[in-house]
């Protein structure tokens, strides 16, 4: 099974390189920010591997599974960004179900590894936690891609996300509740070797990134919102 998982990690990886030139033949900005960004994602398992190894010498190993994930989850997003998002209805729906699973599977899973927060945080609040999590990750993106839009207009460049409006916004958001509903009512726990290595670093992972998504939530609001009446008076 790691055999077939590094495969699919090589595999998935190959393909964001792949989009990553595509998007560079065709002077496709967007895609190239977010093939780069999918990329660098898609191995940040090993680089944290390699920083804990550098930092304190011990010996980490993370389940090949974690960045095969991050890996197909990136690709998808990439085809999607090659125009897939608008030529297959489907696509953005799938893109948002696969990525939220992921979120909330490492969560999930260090809310009921009991040398992390499992041994806090336990039942159905780990559940409700973790679906909520999911969603606070998805009104933080929805956010990223309305202030990429307004500051692609701001400056007049193509924008590096692109944002659908309202109703693609509530669709997102109900696909990122499948996602992480799915991963709570199956009892998905994947990635309980991993957690167990690094409990701290898990513990202050799932902590910080509460508080990231609100903090972050309220600068991208206050950003928006700077835009738009600088873009006001402008006008």
């Amino acid at each position: 099974m790691t055999n077939v998982l590094q495969t699919v990690f090589f595999v998935f990886l190959t393909g964001i390189f792949g989009t990553i030139l595509i998007g560079l033949l065709s002077r496709n900005l967007p895609a190239v920010v977010n093939g780069i960004a999918s990329a660098v994602a898609a191995v940040l398992p090993t680089l944290t591997e390699l920083a804990i190894a550098f930092r304190g010498g011990a010996d980490v190993t993370f389940d090949p599974g974690l960045s095969a994930w991050i890996a197909v989850a990136g690709f998808l997003h990439m085809l999607g960004m090659l125009g897939w998002y608008d030529t297959v209805r489907w696509w953005d729906h799938l893109t948002h179900s696969v990525s939220a699973a992921l979120i909330a599977a490492v969560v999930y899973t260090s809310l009921q590894t009991p040398s992390a927060l499992g041994s806090h945080v336990t039942g159905p609040y780990a559940a409700l936690f973790t679906v909520l999590f999911t969603l606070g990750a998805g009104v933080v993106w929805e956010l990223l891609e309305l202030a990429a839009r307004d500051l692609g207009e701001y400056i007049d460049r193509p924008p590096v996300l692109e944002y659908y409006g309202l109703r693609d916004t509530v669709l997102d958001m109900v696909f990122n509740g499948i996602g992480a509903l799915v991963v709570v009512a199956f009892d998905v726990r994947v990635f309980v070797s991993d957690i167990e290595q690094i409990p701290r670093v898990a513990e202050t992972a799932v902590v910080g990134g509460s508080v990231l998504l609100f903090v972050g939530a309220l600068a991208l609001g206050f950003a928006l919102e700077m835009i738009r009446n600088d873009t006001t008076d402008t006008e």
